[in-house]
């Protein structure tokens, strides 16, 4: 009995040590984004005082925001980025997946050729120069399609897909076969519907990789019209460096905000959309993760 009493009261501390940690991890891990979020409400001028770590906006204020919205060229990226991100994911998810339903198939030519080949980009990818002449060469820089056909395909992506159809029973695909159906008529009203949970799965990282690069923009445009929301933060970001924050109308604002208080704005908006969207597709990223992993 008494050995029962010191193990339930040693495992009672441990929960209770557990709980402690992990609360200690959840405030390392919120407050930053919590302290990003006040200090874009708050007064930029106050915020420069500093002072004790506070919860809300000293000096609540909207004037970062409007600063930020008055620019002109925040609306045009924002709509970049949206459609690159719908564009992009649709044509990737689509194409990745067709790939991956043919190298699924046993009866396809050199299939291990290909998958050998595939794994080897897994490990080395070509340098900067010559992905840049690449793209020069196929008349992409300054366009559009910058962001969208050099990420059509992802082999890391053909994995996950790979491994979920194989599990799919081989009679759907031959009772279509016997009705008439073609590959690409089974692919697409056979093999994807019963695929959602690992299409959402690569939607969500691709959806988030497309939402979140400012590389490409930075490296293969000088268009502020082709230039996505994450490319046009970095610009702010290296204009607030030098205290150069510019309007709509160009001149330079004498109000109350700060080039820091314009950053963190900025950072709020390019951050919400994407984590209001994850919730949502949460429960088919997990699901699609785990399947395939066990059979049965």
């Amino acid at each position: 009995m008494f050995t029962s009493d010191r193990r339930t009261r040693g495992e009672l501390w441990f929960d209770r040590l557990n709980v402690v940690g992990m609360l200690i991890i959840c405030f390392v891990t919120m407050y930053p984004i919590w302290y990003v979020l006040v200090n874009s409400f708050n007064d930029g001028t106050d915020a420069m005082t500093g002072g004790l770590i506070y919860w809300i906006p000293r000096q609540f204020s909207l004037e970062n925001y409007e600063i930020v919205f008055s620019n002109a060229g925040i609306m045009t990226a924002m709509g970049i980025t949206v459609s690159k991100t719908l564009i992009g994911t649709v044509i990737h998810v689509f194409f990745t997946a067709m790939v991956a339903y043919a190298l699924s198939r046993k009866e396809l030519m050199f299939r291990k050729l290909y998958m050998v080949m595939g794994t080897v980009t897994l490990f080395f990818s070509a340098p900067l120069i010559p992905n840049y002449l690449w793209m020069r060469d196929l008349g992409l820089l300054d366009t559009f399609g910058m962001y969208i056909y050099p990420a059509m395909f992802s082999f890391f992506d053909l994995i996950i897909f790979l491994t979920f159809f194989r599990e799919i029973p081989d009679g759907l695909e031959e009772a279509a076969k016997i009705d008439g159906a073609n590959d690409f008529s089974i692919f697409v009203r056979i093999v994807l519907p019963v695929s959602l949970p690992v299409v959402a799965t690569i939607a969500l990282f691709h959806g988030v990789w497309q939402w979140n690069d400012y590389f490409v923009g930075v490296l293969y445009t000088n268009s502020e019209y082709l230039q996505p929301i994450q490319t046009f933060l970095y610009r702010v970001i290296a204009q607030s460096s030098s205290n150069q924050i510019v309007g709509a109308t160009g001149g330079a604002i004498n109000r109350t905000v700060t080039s820091q208080s314009i950053k963190l704005a900025t950072m709020v908006i390019t951050t919400v959309p994407i984590i209001v969207a994850y919730p949502f597709l949460q429960r088919y990223f997990v699901k699609g993760l785990m399947i395939g992993s066990l059979k049965g």
